[in-house]
């Protein structure tokens, strides 16, 4: 029996690179986002995006690809090259906010060709999920986090089969649609075939490339896409509301 267990571990790719997309202003934040990127908003005492890129290096990512847009540079004068944070970051600049599809194949040079984690730059996860996305089962070509509980109007309603492996993947569901009990938690993990997806993306009906468009498409071309429920605490940092919740429970 033990030989079978290691040769099951064995089956994984340990990824050690990670994209963080943060180049949105959040416009929902309001007055808040004046000066700098929402993922530069503090929470508990410092920034979004500082609690993401320390616990993707606790999971073991030695590179970081920071996708910067809106006030750049209040990102890259805070961050620098990672030295200081004991993590290499390298930047990209979004130039059109076109949408998450979009901004994925920005990474394409920086994954060269390996599997990468991708977060995006405002969702807050108890940091041991981040060690769980990074082994990769080699059967396995995406994995997409989901939690429970949320108003899947605000997001991606994820629709999966017993063996939690996705089927579908609406953005923003209406309420009178079809909908499912897991919503899309914003932290994924990636082999390099998902930019053969982003290159054929279409603007949804929002008039956008749609990152989730995707991975639907990824897993509906027969490639297995696996669902993994985070655990412990997990924040969408989209509005001051939410913002001053987390505040308070420090």
């Amino acid at each position: 029996m033990s030989r079978d267990v290691s040769a099951s571990l064995d089956m994984t790719t340990r990824i050690d690179k990670a994209v963080i997309l943060a180049a949105g202003r959040g416009t929902r934040m309001r007055k808040l986002t004046a000066e700098f990127p929402k993922p530069m908003i503090e929470v508990r005492g410092k920034p979004v995006l500082q609690h993401i890129i320390d616990g993707l290096r606790d999971a073991g990512m030695g590179e970081l690809l920071v996708v910067v847009g809106y006030r750049a540079d209040a990102v890259r004068d805070f961050f620098g090259d990672g030295h200081h944070y004991k993590i290499g970051i390298q930047y990209v600049t979004q130039t059109t906010q076109d949408g998450t599809g979009r901004v994925v194949d920005l990474a394409r040079n920086f994954a060269g060709g390996r599997p990468f984690i991708l977060s995006y730059g405002d969702i807050l996860v108890d940091p041991m999920n981040y060690k769980r996305v990074a082994n990769l089962p080699d059967n396995v070509e995406a994995v997409v986090t989901v939690t429970r509980g949320e108003d899947v109007s605000k997001g991606g309603a994820v629709f999966l089969n017993e063996r939690m492996e996705l089927l579908d993947l609406r953005e923003k569901s209406q309420r009178d649609e079809l909908t499912s009990p897991w919503y899309n938690a914003g932290l994924y993990a990636f082999r390099p075939s998902i930019f053969e997806f982003t290159a054929k993306l279409q603007p949804s009906p929002r008039g956008e490339y749609e990152l989730t468009d995707a991975i639907r498409d990824l897993a509906q071309s027969g490639k297995k896409v696996q669902a993994v429920e985070l655990t412990g605490e997990w924040a969408d940092v989209r509005d001051p509301e939410i913002l001053a919740k987390l505040n308070r429970q420090l």
